[in-house]
């Protein structure tokens, strides 16, 4: 990361837009994830701080050092109605950089989650919140406020590059970012393959085989597979 990047707050970005947000909100992260063509997925030890866990929002970025959690602060005063933040650290860290006072605080900015590639703390009054926190790792080990990182800047986070104003979404099956110009076509193509799915799913639930659903007899076939009485 270079230094350049640091000690920054880009206080004006552009978000996406709520009425896209909404539509795409409605679809799961597996369906999204597949309907763009199997991209912007976050590794998969990004987990629910609590089982049922979901949000959709459009994204603030925050850069952070391990260990310290001084950002965080800095980043609440950016939060706007709707928004979910994502925090990105400069290296691999699972302390405690996020817990019921800060959901608290953020909460009351307007902020509707946060994922952050780092650990958390807090998960009962969390889940009593209902405040939709996926992380790295659930450790009770404290943070220092001592290093600038930065706000509202183009970060990776958990693999996956996420831009200031970027749409997350997230639930049980994991995080996914959908970039800010594509949302209404991501959700356009969420519908056309939920769409397709209910009706595989009628079939299926009738008893036909995705053998046959699917053509797989003839490939199988191909493929040398034999059956033996």
């Amino acid at each position: 990361m270079s230094m350049n990047n640091l000690g920054i707050v880009v206080k004006n970005i552009k978000r996406a837009d709520p009425a896209a947000i909404a539509r795409l909100a409605k679809f799961g992260v597996a369906t999204i994830h597949e309907a763009m063509g199997r991209v912007g997925l976050m590794k998969t030890y990004m987990r629910p701080a609590y089982p049922g866990a979901a949000v959709a929002g459009s994204v603030v970025t925050v850069l952070v050092h391990p260990g310290d959690n001084w950002m965080l602060h800095v980043a609440a005063e950016q939060i706007r109605e709707g928004d979910v933040l994502v925090v990105a650290c400069t290296t691999d860290n699972t302390d405690g950089m996020f817990g019921e006072l800060l959901a608290t605080s953020f909460r009351a900015r307007g902020a509707k989650g946060i994922i952050i590639d780092a650990g958390v703390r807090d998960v009962k009054d969390l889940t009593a919140m209902q405040f939709p926190t996926f992380s790295r790792a659930i450790s009770a080990k404290g943070t220092v406020k001592a290093t600038l990182g930065s706000v509202n800047i183009p970060v990776v986070c958990a693999g996956a590059l996420v831009n200031p104003g970027d749409v997350v979404v997230a639930d049980d099956d994991g995080v996914v970012i959908v970039p800010r110009d594509l949302v209404l076509m991501a959700a356009d193509a969420s519908q056309a393959r939920e769409d397709s799915e209910a009706g595989r799913r009628k079939k299926l639930a009738a008893g036909e085989l995705g053998l046959d659903m699917y053509g797989m007899r003839e490939p199988l076939t191909r493929a040398g597979l034999r059956y033996i009485d």
